[in-house]
């Protein structure tokens, strides 16, 4: 039997989800938690591996196990071992066909930016920050160049291992709410600090360092050393996966553009 799951978390004191010695990462608590619902090793899959320090509201995962139980077993039973920062949102019967990465046609990241000169208290490891006053009206022109089918090598990571630096950018947007600015992207797939990298380079537009069509250089000049540094994690999330209907899953994002989390 394959089970979907829906998974948040808070990732600011794990280590990212992806299994590691020594442990703290999403990952191995979800198995961990799984395995003594089951009754039997469990290994989970992920639709998006998060880095460390990077949040979840809509991660989904899942396993295969021998073991028959009720669905609220996986829920509440698993969320019964799993650490404060892990918890399990749904689980659904799903057949052998579905595939938690390879399903998965595209996913939703949000990016929460605080605005103000002085550092964040209640927004500490949830939230980036920026000391600088932004203009989120030139940020938003600048993300207009970033939609599209494009090669994202300005953006991606020393060691991102994904094969082709060409990704499908559907939505990039930014809006101002009060002191926190709230980015929004969806795309078919990710590179590795895609979504922190281009936050970087937004931010120093809305610095004024550099205009809006400064972006669309840095696209072309595929030249990671161009652009801004990577932006710190604490406040990327991963809001959404989105799947076909036919799989019967959750609707993939819960806090539609524009809301802030939480």
């Amino acid at each position: 039997m394959r089970i979907a799951l829906g998974v948040e978390y808070d990732g600011g004191a794990l280590r990212g989800w992806q299994t590691q010695p020594g442990g703290a990462t999403v990952q191995d608590a979800l198995e961990a938690a799984l395995s003594r619902i089951a009754g039997e090793k469990i290994t989970v899959v992920c639709a998006g591996r998060t880095d460390a320090g990077v949040h979840a509201s809509a991660q989904v995962a899942h396993f295969d196990t021998r073991s028959v139980r009720p669905l609220t077993a996986w829920v509440r039973g698993t969320n019964a071992f799993l650490p404060p920062a892990i918890a399990v949102r749904w689980a659904r019967p799903v057949s052998d066909a579905f595939h938690a990465r390879f399903s998965a046609h595209g996913r939703c990241y949000r990016y929460l930016l605080l605005d103000r000169p002085q550092r964040p208290g209640l927004w500490h490891g949830r939230a980036g920050w920026s000391h600088h006053p932004l203009d989120e009206g030139r940020m938003r022109q600048a993300t207009r160049l970033l939609l599209g089918e494009r090669d994202f090598s300005a953006f991606r990571a020393a060691d991102c291992q994904a094969k082709s630096p060409v990704k499908t950018l559907r939505l990039a947007d930014v809006g101002r709410f009060g002191e926190m600015l709230v980015f929004d992207f969806e795309a078919s797939a990710f590179l590795h600090h895609m979504v922190r990298n281009m936050v970087g380079s937004l931010v120093y537009v809305g610095q004024g360092k550099h205009p809006p069509e400064w972006i669309s250089e840095l696209l072309t000049s595929r030249d990671r050393t161009r652009a801004a540094p990577t932006f710190a994690a604490a406040g990327l999330y991963l809001v959404g996966v989105r799947y076909e209907a036919r799989w019967g899953l959750p609707a993939a994002d819960p806090f539609p553009p524009g809301a802030v989390i939480p």
